[in-house]
């Protein structure tokens, strides 16, 4: 059998601190402070850092699905994605929310190509099955 793996591209980064702490990349492309969720002050947190990959990653697999079937994405589309921090009975867990907006796409086409962007997406293919994921169409 042959394998046609090839990688593409590999970040890497390195957190001091967890969540009150710092996080950097070894090309110096990443350099930010991490604060816990309602934290007071500037940082972020791993939360809204999946949010920001998911959205940008999904949205390229929207362009995909679009240049597929030979459509132009609308100049102005955009994927707000939600991560929710959960904790319950059994420990912490997350839970998400990817709210897609495609201007000028009648709702049926909109609908098949989010279907399309969630089989293609690498984020969203890490997600399936292990997080309760909503895709919703502004």
């Amino acid at each position: 059998m042959i394998n046609l793996e090839k990688v593409l591209h590999t970040g890497a980064s390195r957190v001091a601190g967890g969540r009150d702490g710092y996080a950097s990349s070894p090309d110096g492309r990443l350099d930010i402070r991490l604060t816990p969720p309602g934290a007071p002050g500037a940082g972020t947190n791993p939360e809204q850092l999946l949010a920001a990959g998911w959205s940008a990653c999904f949205l390229g697999a929207l362009r995909h699905a679009c240049n597929a079937r030979r459509l132009a994405c609308p100049a102005t589309a955009a994927v707000c994605t939600e991560v929710d921090l959960v904790h319950a009975e059994r420990g912490f867990f997350l839970r998400a929310r990817l709210v897609v907006s495609l201007p000028g796409v009648e709702p049926e086409l909109a609908g098949a190509l989010i279907d399309a962007a969630r089989e293609a997406c690498p984020y969203s293919k890490a997600m399936r099955g292990t997080v309760r994921v909503d895709f919703l169409l502004d």
